[in-house]
């Protein structure tokens, strides 16, 4: 099983039997990403939030891929009225066993709503996902900010694999993504949503250094890794 990060907050998995599913996939528009929309091949697409910089070419990507769209349902329900033909709903809290492997919605601290450039259309609760795939537990946290319940996803997962917000204002800073890796107790952390744009320019460096037991790995663009 292939892990690889692409930028911002996109991170793509590829399983052993050669499944893809991608998570947040903000490609055009990104200026950090690797990844060229026409060129993607993807069988699951899986949206934390609402936020422009999370749906991102969702719509497409998944039109060109005849991929699965999953998501809370607000944001189903956006995708379908966009034309996305198979969607499949969760909502916090839920679990669900798909060919790939399971996914858990679980809780994150932000807000969600997507900019049609005219109004801003309420997009649900955010989220962040734990999936089970070929043995491995990989934590996406979304967009959120540090909140104390993280410490919950240690009682009920052992993570082998979390990504983490540190690029403060929008989201928790280093400070607290340390805090969040006390709390969720993974076995390894790479730091996400940073240097997309000026206002999150952090150095992920600095948190690697701040974490305990050497924990911290900073991925860059297109890098996997292999489990």
């Amino acid at each position: 099983m292939k892990v690889s990060y692409h930028g911002h907050s996109v991170v793509m998995i590829e399983t052993n039997q050669g499944q893809k599913v991608m998570i947040d996939p903000f490609l055009t528009g990104n200026p950090l990403t690797d990844l060229v929309v026409g060129e993607v091949k993807v069988d699951y697409i899986l949206v934390t939030h609402g936020h422009n910089d999370h749906v991102g070419d969702m719509v497409e990507l998944a039109k060109n891929n005849d991929a699965t769209v999953i998501s809370i349902p607000e944001i189903a329900h956006f995708a379908r009225k966009q034309g996305v033909q198979d969607i499949h709903e969760m909502n916090i809290g839920g679990t669900f066993e798909f060919p790939f492997g399971q996914v858990k919605m679980v809780f994150a601290q932000h807000s969600s709503g997507y900019d049609t450039g005219e109004e801003m259309i309420y997009m649900g609760e955010p989220a962040g996902f734990v999936l089970e795939v070929d043995g491995v537990v990989i934590y996406h946290a979304g967009d959120t900010a540090y909140f104390s319940d993280l410490g919950l996803l240690n009682e009920d997962f052992d993570i082998d694999l979390a990504f983490l917000p540190i690029g403060d204002n929008f989201t928790m800073g280093i400070k607290d993504a340390v805090k969040a890796q006390g709390k969720i107790q993974a076995k390894k952390v790479v730091p996400m949503h940073y240097d997309t744009f000026p206002v999150i320019e952090q150095n992920p460096d600095e948190f690697v250094n701040r974490l305990e037991n050497g924990v911290g790995h900073v991925m860059k663009v297109g890098e996997a890794l292999e489990y």
